[in-house]
């Protein structure tokens, strides 16, 4: 049996969806005043949290969810919204990556460092509000709080250490996890970086770890290690992420089989 279960945050244990949509919208207006999105970006705007209901009736939430998969990092966001901003369709990996290569490199560094400010501003301004933004995937934090005496347990994530920390705590599961147990988007910006992290730190093979992630991009670039790549489908994916991880290889589990998949 493998021993040590590394995990992505967003989207694997949390569903933080509405508060990176509510975020990066914000973030893609105030760094494109003359955006066609503006009047879709004023109706979340402020410094409290918007209602979930409200994001999820918003014209753009579907589009924003639908690319989230091919994302990588928090500048993906503004990808999203620049497609959606040029009237763009981004049906697949490759049409997505086509047009982020065409947009300035400066302007991608910019997004990802305003983006974190202005969540750290949203967080600081409204707490409460902030954190209904992110309700935890409640089966799947059962099925660790079962499964933590049996195996050691790790997130991977490209986000920030305090925001994890915070909703670990809000989601009562912040024991299963101590400090070193944590890597975020400091320790690497590719995934693998993180695993390669995690095997040196507890001195163990690349088969005895199962690492899952709701990106098959990033399940693609650990996989060469030798870690077994599982992608959540419960979280941000449809069918597309489904084949396509099945296809390169990869377990795809739903919250009805995850557990069985991995501890039969």
């Amino acid at each position: 049996m493998f021993r040590l279960l590394a995990l992505d945050f967003d989207g694997v244990i949390s569903n933080s969806a509405p508060e990176a949509f509510v975020v990066a919208l914000r973030c893609y207006a105030a760094m494109r005043v003359d955006t066609r999105l503006g009047p879709l970006a004023r109706r979340i705007e402020g410094r409290a949290a918007p209602a979930t209901s409200a994001i999820e009736s918003h014209e753009l939430y579907a589009w924003f969810l639908d690319l989230m998969p091919l994302g990588n990092r928090a500048e993906d966001y503004g990808v999203a919204f620049a497609a959606a901003d040029a009237g763009c369709e981004v049906a697949d990996q490759a049409a997505y990556d086509a047009f982020r290569a065409e947009l300035d490199p400066q302007w991608l560094r910019d997004y990802h460092k305003r983006f974190y400010e202005l969540r750290a501003e949203l967080a600081a301004a409204d707490p409460e509000g902030w954190l209904r933004l992110m309700s935890p995937y409640a089966r799947f934090v059962g099925l660790l709080r079962r499964r933590a005496a049996d195996v050691v347990l790790c997130i991977a994530t490209a986000k920030d250490r305090g925001s994890v920390h915070k909703l670990l705590r809000a989601y009562g599961i912040d024991d299963l996890f101590t400090e070193d147990r944590v890597l975020d988007k400091e320790t690497g910006v590719r995934k693998s970086a993180h695993l390669e992290h995690l095997r040196r730190q507890f001195r163990l093979e690349y088969p005895e770890m199962t690492f899952i992630d709701d990106k098959v991009n990033h399940l693609d670039d650990v996989c060469g290690l030798g870690v077994r790549c599982v992608l959540a489908t419960w979280g941000f994916n449809g069918r597309r992420e489904a084949v396509r991880a099945r296809a390169a290889g990869h377990l795809a589990c739903t919250l009805d089989d995850v557990e069985e998949q991995l501890f039969a």
